[in-house]
């Protein structure tokens, strides 16, 4: 229930603390597992964390008492700015307990993952505490969504998730022969796909990092195709895109292959996709915004008359999560464009479909380096 990036939480942990302040907050709630564990490394499938100024608590439930306190006693700087309570009741109760028992007024939650049914009862239970009569000059708790606080420090990678990114990198690069192998006339798509999911854990990933695309023929003019019982024939185009989790992180990685000729057109598809990739990867240094990036891929395939046959962006951040920060797409109203620093890992997968003949795309993930960037996946496929 513990990742190897124990060494490196406690930093982390230090900055979010810091970062109250200039929040206006007096504690943080943490409910996406993903960020727990990028916080303290721990890996459960329930828990929750509470970050104020001067303390951080993690609360899980009994199955995980033992990994919690083992991952504590495996790190003396963790222990010291880290304590586990373990639930007896439900969290939720739990942790009102916990800011009842303290001064805090402005308690953040992170409102892209906390539902509105919880966000309600929590501040329902929170305002039973508040003080009586309603003049008293102590405020009533208060909860407030914040948005990104640790999502964005996610972005930048540290050294050992670097040294994770590229291992993985390597391994998932070296199983695309054996991948693209699997591919053959006769095969179904849903065949195939389970023989990619074996492919990845023999490679020495944890395990898949998200449900393996193979799609052929018409299917793969379907961006998010998922793997159907269509037997794949001569002259299909193939799109194969799969990926793995390795120490806690997850790599991501698309090959287009052709079984015999899939046609003229579709070599057309195939020769403008990898351009455009070409493109894109070659936009990537330190400074330039991420939708530079995107609008790389799209110059590229313009010049086939086939930016239109483009519809998702060019990539996305990866880390604990398959998608994450940055976005790499148009610049859309709402939605943060990021420049780009040293140490952002993240997809970069251009693709072109039309229904009647196919669908291309092409995708590797890259490392923002001082200079430029590291391509992670290029190995041998």
């Amino acid at each position: 229930m513990t990742g190897r990036s124990v060494l490196t939480v406690a930093p982390r942990l230090v900055r979010v603390r810091d970062a109250l302040r200039g929040l206006r907050l007096d504690a943080l709630v943490v409910s996406h597992l993903p960020n727990i564990r990028y916080l303290t490394g721990f890996s459960g499938s329930a828990g929750l964390l509470v970050v104020t100024p001067g303390a951080c608590t993690l609360l899980v439930d009994f199955r995980y008492a033992t990994a919690a306190r083992a991952l504590l006693a495996s790190q003396t700087d963790l222990a010291d700015l880290l304590r586990v309570v373990v639930s007896v009741n439900s969290f939720d109760e739990t942790l009102t307990g916990l800011l009842k028992q303290s001064p805090a007024k402005r308690i953040g939650v992170e409102g892209a993952h906390m539902s509105v049914n919880r966000f309600n009862k929590l501040s329902s239970s929170l305002a039973a505490a508040a003080p009586t009569p309603l003049r008293s000059p102590d405020a009533c708790p208060a909860l407030v969504p914040v948005d990104r606080v640790i999502e964005a420090g996610r972005m930048v990678k540290d050294a050992d998730e670097v040294a994770a990114f590229r291992a993985a990198g390597r391994l998932i690069a070296d199983v695309v022969p054996d991948v693209v192998a699997l591919a053959q006339p006769g095969r179904r798509e849903i065949e195939v796909a389970a023989d990619i999911d074996q492919v990845i854990r023999r490679a020495g990933f944890e395990r898949p990092a998200f449900e393996t695309i193979v799609a052929g023929g018409p299917n793969s003019a379907l961006p998010h195709a998922r793997p159907t019982g269509r037997a794949l024939r001569e002259g299909d185009g193939v799109v194969l895109d799969f990926g793995g989790v390795y120490d806690g992180y997850c790599v991501d990685l698309t090959r287009t292959v052709q079984l015999g000729d899939a046609g003229q057109e579709f070599r057309r598809l195939f020769a403008a996709v990898s351009e455009a990739q070409r493109a894109a990867i070659s936009a990537v240094r330190p400074g330039v915004q991420a939708s530079a990036i995107d609008s790389a891929a799209r110059r590229a395939l313009g010049r086939y008359n086939l930016e239109e046959a483009f519809g998702h962006a060019t990539g996305h951040g990866l880390g604990i999560e398959v998608h994450e920060d940055p976005r790499v797409g148009k610049p859309t109203n709402g939605l943060p464009d990021t420049t780009l620093e040293p140490g952002m890992i993240f997809t970069i997968e251009p693709g072109a479909y039309i229904e009647g003949v196919g669908g291309v795309r092409i995708e590797d993930d890259v490392l923002v380096t001082e200079t430029g960037c590291d391509v992670l996946t290029a190995g041998r496929g």
